[in-house]
């Protein structure tokens, strides 16, 4: 499978090439030139597989020309041993509706489905190549707890990880802050998570530093973190049986909501991918009635939701404007310039995949105290909103 830019789809890339660079070098996001869209009878296929054997087939399609499909399902059993649940994931009851149960990693976070895989797979890369790499990544809290304990002691792999300063959680910082091994190495930034993730980009962006220190990200930006996200939506599909399936999923960087949009345009029958944010609401907005300007970020219960520009919102964007990266590049200078509104016809097709909703404070607690009355269930604020 071949890879392009979103600004600029002239140019084509192997897997290796844009795992290991993460962030394109004209500011863009890699995604495939052509997309595998399964039949029926595929689907059909895939249904009894569990989910080991069930990533090797949909992460092969994107990753064979970099590792063997008996080296990846080795890679992506080991990724997945540490995990509580023997099938990785979960699918639970939440009155009428089901809950995906994602928590199951080391570190709690549904981060851990992707990070854990990425791990082995840049340990997969080093063990073919003499190289040292320098991982950089911006957090909010989860992503940067989740790739440290996928990183920490691996061999010629250090990473660096932004966070904004008392904006996590206690328990996040502790979970980045009380490792000893010797390649992790924890920033606190005066600022916000837009403000880290800024700086990520902007060190991307300086190509002779970036290819200077072998410079790698694992922020959902990455590719391979998206395909890996991937899975769990086909699983949940299969487990449950239906014609047709909603998702609702909480979002922030637009990552793990966008994986669920790749699901689709693979031929799995989702209706809709409901896109929940908390105050922070731009992405409600944007899906809503277009607009795509940010505001300040404000602190919420749902940290890793305190976000106002997503990143991965940028593939929707290629996406919708008929795979056109120059005017996608044109697009993404307005967002930089905080002057972007949807076009109509642009607004019509992200509306027909998407729906989206915002929820407050004290929304969540209600929410929260609702369920735990209710279901005997204690939802984290993010699972909540």
């Amino acid at each position: 499978m071949k890879y392009i830019s979103t600004r600029n789809n002239s140019k084509e890339f192997n897997f290796e090439q844009i795992f290991i660079k993460g962030l394109a070098d004209d500011g863009g996001l890699y995604i495939p030139k052509l997309l595998k869209k399964y039949s029926a009878d595929e689907l059909i296929r895939l249904k009894n597989l569990n989910y080991n054997e069930l990533s090797t087939e949909i992460i092969n399609l994107f990753s064979s020309d970099f590792i063997s499909k008996d080296e990846l399902s080795s890679l992506i059993k080991k990724s997945y041993s540490t995990f509580r649940e023997k099938e990785v994931i979960k699918i639970s009851s939440l009155g009428k509706l089901k809950l995906l149960e994602l928590f199951h990693g080391p570190t709690l976070a549904f981060k851990d489905v992707a990070m854990q895989f990425i791990g082995n797979l840049y340990e997969y890369y080093l063990s073919k190549n003499n190289k040292k790499i320098n991982i950089v990544v911006a957090t909010s809290g989860d992503t940067g707890a989740a790739a440290i304990d996928a990183i920490k002691g691996k061999s010629n792999l250090n990473i660096f990880v932004l966070h904004p300063n008392n904006r996590i959680s206690p328990v996040q910082r502790k979970l980045m802050t009380t490792v000893e091994e010797k390649n992790v190495y924890n920033i606190a930034i005066d600022g916000n998570f837009d403000d880290c993730q800024n700086l990520v980009k902007s060190m991307f962006s300086d190509l002779e530093f970036s290819k200077s220190i072998n410079m790698s990200g694992v922020n959902s930006i990455n590719w391979a973190r998206i395909i890996a996200q991937t899975v769990y939506y086909f699983y949940s599909y299969f487990k449950l049986g239906k014609e047709t399936i909603s998702f609702s999923v909480p979002t922030g960087n637009f990552g793990d909501v966008f994986a669920g949009y790749l699901a689709k345009k693979m031929g799995l029958p989702i209706d809709k991918l409901i896109v929940a944010t908390n105050e922070n609401d731009i992405l409600h907005r944007a899906i809503s009635k277009g607009d795509y300007i940010s505001k300040e970020v404000k602190e919420t219960l749902s940290p890793s939701m305190d976000i106002q520009l997503a990143s991965n919102f940028e593939r929707l964007i290629y996406y919708v404007s008929n795979s056109d990266s120059e005017k996608t590049a044109k697009i993404m200078k307005k967002v930089k310039q905080n002057s972007y509104q949807i076009e109509k016809n642009n607004l019509d097709e992200i509306q027909k995949d998407f729906l989206s909703e915002s929820c407050n404070e004290q929304e969540t607690l209600d929410i929260i105290k609702k369920n735990y009355e209710e279901n005997n269930i204690i939802l984290d604020p993010h699972t909540a909103v």
